[in-house]
């Protein structure tokens, strides 16, 4: 029996407008607060928006645009893909987020993570050479403060945290889980941890993270005997539209897009049609009629054993309408269609 829960992540990149051109932040923020309503109206379980401080995307403070999606949602869970602990202040988030939890009943989460990006250690003033130890230390502070009591902590990254953080959530912790993308020992550290954990397979076969899964659980056993299983869940990009041909004919230019602009700062050769054709097909790419997304949606679950699935729904400058169209299908029709396929099993 499988209890699945479905949703929908962004990093709020800019989109083209009417005439073709990049939309101002303005309006790419506004249209996320609307695609996120939308999600919530067509049954979608979970919204989430990435963290980013580069031009190509619009969302750097996730808890402001997910405040504004609690006020004209109802029961959808809004989250962060991911929140950058690395540069931020786990105090500050988890007061954030447990305000975030108050002001929605009950319905935030996080996910933390080092990101794929490192902008934010010069923008903030860090160094880049202290990437992991951040990462490690805040990630040992946010953890005690799960328990929304008194915490004591020392390291070398901050001064000593001697302290009872404020607010408190309603159910007794924040909800939160640890984004990872092929370390294990990012898995492992999760594990340790006890975070619920969130893979990010945006490349090749998800089959390919069964290992992960299999050391998560084994770590799982070994660290905390006798403690209940924790939800795995995977973040993948895709598109849904009415026919596999023409979901990927408007998916490819966007798609080479975002690869091309990201691959030319990381020294990947350009995108082709063939790559798209070969992740849609054997990889990562959740792109397609609802059929073909469901159906793909479900072989992962069932391989990966998965309590979470998210469709990265944006998709570089693909405009607004067509992510509308994508959510409306992603919620309707794809959802209901991997429920009875798993049903079945």
């Amino acid at each position: 029996m499988y209890d699945v829960k479905f949703g929908l992540d962004t990093f709020g990149d800019v989109t083209l407008g009417p005439d073709g051109t990049p939309l101002p932040h303005a309006d790419v923020l506004r249209n996320v607060v609307e695609e996120g309503v939308l999600a919530d109206r067509v049954g979608i379980d979970a919204f989430s928006v990435g963290e980013h401080h580069r031009p190509d995307f619009a969302i750097s403070a996730p808890d402001i645009v997910l405040a504004t999606l609690a006020a004209r949602t109802e029961r959808i869970t809004l989250g962060t893909a991911v929140t950058v602990l690395s540069s931020d202040d786990p105090v500050r988030v988890y007061e954030r987020f447990a305000t975030l939890d108050a002001l929605s009943h009950g319905r935030a989460e996080v996910t933390l993570g080092r990101g794929s990006f490192t902008e934010s250690f010069p923008l903030f003033g860090l160094d880049l050479a202290d990437y992991e130890v951040l990462f490690e230390e805040k990630l040992e502070i946010f953890a005690a403060l799960r328990s929304e009591r008194h915490v004591h902590w020392e390291g070398t990254t901050r001064a000593p945290l001697d302290a009872e953080v404020h607010p408190k959530t309603e159910r007794g912790s924040l909800a939160a889980w640890i984004g990872v993308g092929g370390s294990p020992e990012s898995v492992v550290r999760a594990a340790r941890h006890r975070f619920p954990l969130m893979l990010a397979i945006i490349g090749g076969s998800p089959e390919r993270f069964v290992p992960y899964v299999d050391l998560y659980h084994r770590a799982l056993d070994q660290l905390h005997p006798d403690q209940p299983r924790l939800p795995i869940g995977v973040h993948s990009p895709g598109f849904v539209w009415d026919d596999d041909a023409q979901a990927r004919e408007l998916l490819f230019p966007h798609f080479k897009a975002n690869r091309d602009r990201i691959g030319r700062e990381r020294g990947w050769p350009p995108s082709s049609i063939a790559e798209l054709h070969q992740e849609a097909e054997h990889g990562a790419l959740f792109v397609g009629s609802p059929d073909t997304v469901a159906a793909k949606i479900a072989g992962t679950v069932r391989a990966l054993g998965l309590s979470r699935f998210d469709l990265k729904y944006s998709n570089g400058p693909m405009p607004h309408e067509q992510l509308m169209r994508c959510i409306e299908l992603y919620g309707t029709e794809v959802i209901p269609r991997v429920r009875r396929l798993l049903a079945e099993e």
